[in-house]
């Protein structure tokens, strides 16, 4: 099989493309990025170590694909990811990535007659709708309710069929558009196409910022000894989030590689589930004990743009076609970040500090 992998210089497509080469070492396994993103660099020598071929180009230039040969299956994985971008009235960049883009993509597949599964992000669904869900607060976290005012929606998290009408950040704006292409693409196209709509995805190598990789952000804080803060919300520390470890990740891109005809047009939402769950005031308890260290969280009662209480995956959908679900909890996934920050810190250090 050959399989392309854009953004795969990234810390998803990185991911995705040596794991590919370490369980298939006869896949041919291309990764093309534009190396834009701080810390990708990192990963060249990475990618070359596994035999994974890296094609230096930007999914914004069609042109950048012909160098690129036929592939059976494109793994969809760039993007700008930050929930921030284009806020500040500069959407070009992130437009031109994450719509203008994908469409490249697509074409290339279409001229290839490759199969197309794509990375989207739970940040299609709606912020204010989110925001008025029913949730009750527990000692260390918000959790959701079971009787909600929208359907989709129940203590187990978020599903597939919960509304999109409503504003969800430009990032969340730009993959949903993309979704609606792709569903076009596979309906008059023929194209084989599989969308997952990803939770937060952590894991080792990751660059991790505020606006986005916020677990391994809040690990290397601890680690370095650095502040941190409670945003908003009254400043507890009890949003919640889910976590997917990027190996969990994998392995669901590797069934869907090998059965997309089971999947084929599906939308499917893929994360951590309440399972593999944590506060910021929970994680930062875990971080504590993984790491030995204690740092000042600083306190600050007022909400910032785009954020949201709470969000967990409800996987029932993609369990239910695929069998597959997330098997790496929280501590774990501390416990993996941790050991690599501390075999990589000389050159994590100037990124992640």
């Amino acid at each position: 099989m050959k399989i392309l992998i854009t953004g795969g210089a990234g810390f998803v497509g990185s991911a995705l493309a040596i794991n590919l080469k370490i369980n298939y070492p006869d896949y041919q396994v291309y990764a093309l990025d534009n190396l834009k993103r701080r810390g990708s660099e990192l990963n060249l020598s990475r990618l070359k170590a596994h035999g994974v071929e890296f094609v230096h180009g930007d999914i914004r230039n069609k042109e950048d694909f012909d160098s690129v040969p036929a592939v059976d299956v494109v793994i969809e994985a760039s993007a700008e990811p930050s929930v921030l971008a284009g806020l500040d009235g500069t959407p070009d960049y992130l437009i031109n990535t994450n719509l203008v883009g994908t469409i490249n993509c697509l074409n290339y597949a279409l001229k290839h007659k490759a199969g197309f599964i794509f990375l989207s992000t739970s940040r299609v669904y709606p912020i204010k709708t989110i925001e008025t869900l029913n949730f009750v607060e527990e000692p260390t976290r918000f959790a959701l309710s079971d009787e909600q005012p929208v359907a989709g929606v129940s203590s187990k998290g978020i599903a597939e069929d919960f509304p999109l009408n409503g504003a969800r950040s430009l990032y969340g704006t730009t993959k949903l558009a993309s979704e609606l292409i792709i569903q076009e693409y596979n309906e008059f196209y023929n194209l084989k196409t599989v969308i997952n709509r990803c939770g937060v995805i952590t894991g080792p190598w990751q660059m991790g910022k505020v606006d986005q990789g916020v677990m391994v952000l809040w690990i290397a804080k601890h680690y370095f000894e650095q502040q941190l803060g409670y945003f908003g919300y009254g400043g507890t520390g009890k949003q919640i989030r889910d976590m997917l470890h990027v190996a969990d990740l994998y392995r669901l891109i590797d069934w869907q590689l090998h059965n997309l005809e089971k999947v084929n047009g599906e939308i499917l939402n893929a994360g951590g589930g309440l399972e593999s769950s944590a506060s910021l005031q929970e994680l930062t308890k875990i971080c504590q004990e993984v790491t030995g260290k204690t740092i000042p969280i600083k306190v600050v009662p007022e909400n910032r743009t785009a954020d949201i209480r709470l969000y967990v995956t409800d996987n029932t959908k993609v369990t239910a076609l695929t069998g597959w679900k997330p098997e790496i909890g929280i501590r774990q996934i501390v416990e993996d970040i941790t050991a690599w920050l501390k075999e990589n810190e000389k050159d994590l250090a100037p990124i992640l500090r």
